[in-house]
């Protein structure tokens, strides 16, 4: 990690928010670049420099091209648009795929070229995608250009959401990063939803995680029901892992007077796999539907042409997660079911009974998510064998027993955390004044189990941290 979780919690976060609130607000943006610069450098300061390069190329090349467009030369305009994304994606390819095509030349060829090995810039891939947003938003007249330095730098290196999303497209925020109003319901209402992010990924995600590696570690006797007991903890630990980051950036950033956008709305209660993608890691989905999606044709030019458009942004998503073959297949996979939707089943998906449909979509999702955790394939392969009980794959043991009895109040927290039940009792009560009254108790007694759980925790990772 970048910080460890209680020098975050307990140093690092009140000393920015008490520098924040104790400057003028025109000094502001500054306190959050410097105080997001430190957060990034204390484990890779190498990589700053990597940072500042991104945030300086795309501030020049945004007033370039608000230079041009004033100008009325929209063919030069454009050419620096493409600059810039040639430059972006060629640092995001060098960094975190050239060993990867190196490797597979390699294995293809025989040709023994020297593999790089790179450390991956943290979050490269999010603060990527976040500055190419805002040259393409000024070209297509939907941002103005910003000319002010240290307030783009607070943009691209904003420590909330830096690491883990969700990708907030510069027009989104664009007139907070100059004219935003902090107030003290707004730092509370962030408070409350950091906190719960915080219990999503220390009470549900790290024991999650646990039990998923305890699955993994079961390989010689694990059975068809502990195979399948191990993938739902993955699946769990994922979610709650992602979407509890997630919720932490959002909280944050209304802490300091921004709105970020939602990145998760309850996927696994999704009655279709469309669904799903429509609830999960939906910055991700918005970014590639509003730059990659549409500029294609999307479904304007017709059936065929929309299923090629289809399968190419699912094999970029693939990609995007990580450097292996396993994900571009995860993404292909993905991509064949929603083109399925899109041309034979979405209609019937909707006549069929709700909690048949949910059942469909978890069981796509759950078998995908296979593929994401192996990322050599034939583990992966070796793990689907098991989940049908193939090549004499024992259904069941004391073993599996054992760990289903013990994870039994896991499980049952996890499927309730998974809908909108908690948050819906919790506005219930919260409309009763003497309930309300004892929120801020309820909420350090969160904070006090949190900081226990991780005081105590030897599992503690963060699964999207590769990014």
């Amino acid at each position: 990690m970048v910080f460890s979780s209680l020098l975050f919690l307990f140093r690092f976060l009140p000393a920015v928010i008490l520098a924040y609130y104790a400057v003028p607000r025109r000094f502001r943006n500054g306190v959050l670049f410097i105080g997001s610069l430190l957060f990034y450098g204390w484990g890779e300061p190498v990589y700053i420099t990597l940072l500042l390069f991104s945030t300086a190329v795309d501030f020049a090349h945004g007033k370039w091209i608000g230079h041009f467009l004033e100008k009325g030369r929209r063919d030069l305009a454009r050419c620096l648009v493409i600059s810039s994304a040639v430059i972006n994606l060629s640092l995001l390819g060098f960094f975190k795929y050239a060993g990867f095509v190196t490797e597979t030349v390699n294995r293809l060829t025989g040709a023994g070229l020297p593999v790089l090995s790179l450390a991956l810039p943290v979050g490269i891939s999010f603060y990527t995608f976040q500055t190419m947003s805002y040259t393409i938003d000024v070209y297509r007249g939907k941002a103005r250009v910003q000319n002010n330095i240290v307030t783009f730098g607070a943009y691209v290196s904003m420590f909330p959401q830096l690491i883990a999303g969700p990708i907030v497209r510069y027009s989104t925020i664009a007139e907070e990063l100059d004219s935003r109003r902090e107030s003290r319901e707004e730092f509370e209402a962030g408070v409350k939803i950091f906190l719960t992010g915080l219990a999503k990924k220390v009470l549900l995600a790290n024991p999650m995680g646990e039990l998923w590696m305890q699955v993994q570690g079961a390989a010689a006797d694990r059975t068809a029901v502990m195979a399948w007991l191990g993938i739902l903890a993955f699946g769990m630990q994922i979610y709650f892992d992602f979407s509890g980051y997630s919720d932490m950036a959002v909280g944050l950033g209304r802490m300091f007077g921004f709105h970020f956008p939602e990145n998760f709305r309850y996927p696994y209660l999704s009655r279709s796999v469309t669904e799903f993608w429509r609830r999960w890691h939906i910055s991700l989905g918005a970014w590639f539907r509003e730059y990659v999606y549409i500029p294609l044709g999307g479904n304007r030019k017709g059936r065929g042409r929309q299923a090629v458009n289809i399968m190419i942004v699912w094999l970029l998503t693939g990609i995007w997660h990580g450097a292996g073959w396993n994900f571009l297949l995860w993404g292909c996979y993905f991509g064949v079911f929603l083109l399925a939707e899109k041309l034979v089943l979405g209609k019937r998906l909707e006549k069929i009974p709700a909690p048949l449909g949910v059942c469909y979509t978890l069981l796509v999702v759950f078998c995908g998510w296979v593929l994401f955790a192996h990322e050599e394939l034939g583990a992966g392969m070796e793990y689907f064998r098991q989940m049908a009980g193939l090549g004499g794959v024992p259904l069941i043991n004391d073993r599996t027993v054992y760990l289903i009895f013990t994870s039994i109040p896991l499980l049952m927290a996890g499927a309730v955390g998974a809908t909108p039940a908690v948050s819906r009792a919790a506005e219930c009560l919260n409309s009763y004044e003497p309930v309300r009254r004892i929120v801020p108790v309820f909420a350090a007694g969160i904070l006090i189990l949190c900081t226990a759980f991780l005081v105590n925790a030897g599992y503690n990772p963060f699964l999207y941290f590769r990014f």
